[in-house]
Order: C-alpha cells, then structure tokens, then sequence
C-alpha cells in the first residue's frame, strides 16, 4: 500500500510539471497508462536533460554522485589524466583533488602544468592559489594571486577576488585585506563575501561593524526567494550563528 501510495504522489508530481512547464500533453497518457515505466520515460526524456543543463542541476546530479559513490568523480578525474595527460585534464583532476581534501597532491597537479604556453595561465593560477589556502599555504596563496594580477589584468573572478581578500587576511595585512574585502563585497553575487567580510570584522575586534554585515545577510534572505536561500544557506547559518554570538557578548557586557 504504501509503494502504491508514493507512485501516485510520483504520478501526481509529474503530470503537474507537464502541464507547467508545457511539455507535450501525450507524456499524461504515459504516466497514467504505464505506472512506474512511463514515469521512468519521462524523468530520464526530460527531466535529465533540464537538470544537465542547467548549474543548479548539475550542482545536484554531482551531489547525488557523490552521495552514492564518494570517490567516484576523483576516479574518473584521474583515469581521463592517465588516459590524455593533457593541461586541461590535470587541472580538472587537481581541482577534484582539492574537492576531495589531497591539497598538496592538487599543488602537484598545478605546479607541474604552470609550463610553457601554461605558465602564467589565469586558471591554474587560481587553482593553484586554492590549493595553497586550503593547505594553510597563505604567503604562497597570496603569491600566486598577485602572479595571476601581474600576468592577466583582464582576468575577473569575483571568487578569486574573495580568495585574495582572504589570502591578504590571514597573511596578517589588515588595512589591504579591509579595502579588498569592501570591494570585493560591493559585487557579490552570494552571501559568501560578506559572511567573510563579517568573520574578519570581528577577528579585527570591531563587534558592531561585524554584526551589521551578519544583520545584512539575514535581512537580504528573507527578502530573497526560496531558490536563493537554498544555495546560500550554508551562508545564512553561519550569518545568524554571528548575530547570536556577538548579541550573547553585548548581553554579557550590559
């Protein structure tokens, strides 16, 4: 009873998102007429292709990869840099070694491509520059940031951009990490940057200027729509989890 159940609440689900999302009315007939196939036919005709196309999809298909089979992606990352060798299958194997936690084998991975017509590529570099934050190499993180800048002035990464706000930060340099972060957060598109900006506020000891960067994420989520707080949830938590601890220590002090 209950799998009966759940396949009419499938069924259900899925003649209402042929009629939104206008797909041809014949899919109804198969859903209805072939329970289960004709459900199957129409997840894998169309709704794969939408979620393939689309980031949020693909963000979810990886996900689920991951989910059923952890070490599957970092697998087949590395069978496709055995099998070509290539610059480009390397950074696509560094970049899920860095995915995966092995920083300092993804440094390799990098550092063995910045060669040649490679040697100053925007790319590697941010990759690169990456892997060394994450392995707490923060001058080295720095220095690959500033080679990207010298080498590609053209070049715009709005999270590269955070990642050397951050890099300038924990290199100790207050006052250039405090103009980049201001910059940085200005453009934004996510609550990462300013969630960033409002760690560094309060580590640099200004409790106010810190709560109201954490207030500001809050106040821009609520007014944003579901998709949005779902992806930036991680973001959101970590806001509000600011706005009670520094609330805590203003009711501490009073």
């Amino acid at each position: 009873m209950p799998l009966l159940i759940l396949s009419i609440i499938v069924q259900i689900g899925l003649i209402l998102h042929v009629v939104r999302t206008g797909r041809p009315m014949y899919w109804i007939f198969i859903i209805l007429m072939a329970p289960g196939i004709g459900s199957l036919a129409y997840a894998i005709v169309e709704l794969l292709p939408d979620l393939s196309s689309s980031g949020q999809g693909r963000r979810a298909m990886r996900g689920l990869r991951k989910t059923i089979d952890p070490g599957g992606d970092l697998r087949q990352r590395q069978r496709d840099h055995k099998l070509s060798g290539s610059v480009d299958a390397a950074r696509h194997l560094a970049g899920e070694l860095v995915e995966s936690g092995h920083y300092e084998e993804a440094i390799e991975h990098y550092e063995k491509s910045l060669a040649g017509l490679y040697e100053h590529d925007p790319d590697l570099l941010l990759g690169l520059a990456t892997a060394r934050f994450q392995n707490e190499e923060f001058e080295k993180a720095r220095a690959a940031l500033d080679l990207l800048i010298e080498h590609n002035p053209d070049f715009k990464s709005q999270d590269g951009h955070l990642l050397y706000a951050r890099s300038v930060a924990a290199c100790g340099d207050e006052d250039k990490a405090l103009d980049e972060y201001k910059a940085v957060t200005a453009y934004y598109a996510g609550a990462e940057a300013r969630l960033q900006y409002g760690l560094f506020l309060e580590e640099q000891g200004d409790k106010a200027a810190a709560l109201a960067e954490f207030q500001e994420i809050i106040s821009t989520a609520e007014l944003a729509p579901r998709h949005y707080r779902k992806v930036q949830n991680n973001w959101i938590s970590q806001a509000k989890n600011g706005v009670g601890r520094l609330s805590d220590e203003t009711a501490a002090k009073d």
